[in-house]
């Protein structure tokens, strides 16, 4: 990506923080002018499986949803802290999909384009909890994971309010909200009411540090540049330059394989291999480490072939008739 476009994008990205839509529109104008082949954010896959980070500029459409109550405060630190649940038909109580949007850690929010194919979920009967978090520029790690964490014990503290089962929830996120969904299930504890049951996993990054190596094993170049650097949206995440010793605690700690136990929930991951912001090596080598430890009849690891970071083939009704199969297993 050109140095001047990767500016521009830091810009929108700092306005899109401030609350600043007019600077971050005017911003995407001129990224637009001058780079008009380059893809939007949540665009899904660009040119060689490259991507702008999920969690871009288009709202996510909930004008068929009748049943919905939005805006819900899950924690008081920030004004950041709240959550929107979209009810299906019916009876219930319902299971429940936590939904997570990305954008690298550091842009999207609980209404992002990129959240569209997890709010079908409640025409298959379950109950979507879309998430806003605080995000890098607001707070470092391991504020995110945190606030995710506090919102499922929210929701299943509170579920009787609002006609859900507390007993049957997943996390469902792609790219940054991959990462979030599978540390979430991983480190969730059934002691403070944060486990779920089950994860969908959309190439999240698995372990910061070795991205750069992994992409140079495949032979690939990352289409966002080098994550083991000062300005990397995964530095800015931390706090701490990935790649430096003094980040590789802090990478462990933000890193879903830690926390792998014999209790840890059942997973579906899947990775375009024309990804080119993720090493698909990142998902695989996570399936593995689940396997060997929760029993391969729990994990599903799947490339998705010639799909980029995200796009038209994960979001296909063939694909999302997959993960459906996969929740119902698990969550009915």
């Amino acid at each position: 990506m050109p140095a001047e476009a990767k500016a521009i994008i830091d810009k929108i990205m700092a306005a899109k923080q401030s609350g600043d839509s007019a600077t971050a529109d005017a911003l995407q104008a001129e990224l637009d002018a001058k780079f008009p082949n380059l893809p939007k954010p949540g665009s899904g896959r660009g040119e060689n499986g490259g991507a702008m980070p999920s969690g871009g500029t288009s709202t996510l459409d909930t004008s068929s949803i009748t049943k919905k109550y939005l805006n819900i405060a899950y924690s008081a630190d920030s004004a950041t802290q709240k959550l929107d649940i979209y009810v299906p038909e019916g009876t219930g109580p319902f299971p429940v999909i936590i939904a997570i949007h990305g954008g690298a850690f550091m842009m999207g929010s609980k209404d992002s384009g990129d959240m569209s194919s997890m709010i079908k979920a409640v025409n298959k009967g379950y109950a979507v909890v879309s998430v806003d978090y605080r995000l890098s520029g607001e707070a470092k790690f391991p504020a995110a994971i945190n606030d995710v964490q506090s919102a499922i014990k929210f929701v299943k503290d509170n579920a009787a309010q609002y006609n859900l089962n507390p007993n049957k929830v997943a996390t469902w996120g792609g790219s940054a909200g991959g990462n979030l969904a599978a540390l979430a299930g991983t480190k969730g504890e059934v002691a403070n009411n944060t486990n779920v049951q089950a994860v969908v996993d959309w190439f999240g990054p698995i372990y910061f540090s070795t991205m750069d190596q992994e992409f140079a094993s495949l032979g690939a170049a990352p289409a966002m540049g080098s994550t083991n650097t000062a300005t990397s949206p995964e530095t800015k995440y931390l706090g701490q330059t990935v790649g430096s010793t003094e980040a590789e605690a802090l990478v462990k700690q933000a890193s879903p394989q830690t926390y792998i136990s014999v209790n840890s929930p059942a997973f579906l991951i899947q990775h375009g291999t024309a990804d080119r912001n993720i090493p698909i090596t990142q998902s695989e080598n996570f399936a593995s480490k689940l396997k060997l430890v929760i029993g391969a009849d729990k994990v599903t690891f799947e490339k998705i072939e010639g799909a980029g970071h995200g796009g038209t083939q994960f979001d296909s009704q063939e694909n999302l008739d997959k993960v459906f199969t996969f929740l119902d297993k698990y969550l009915k």
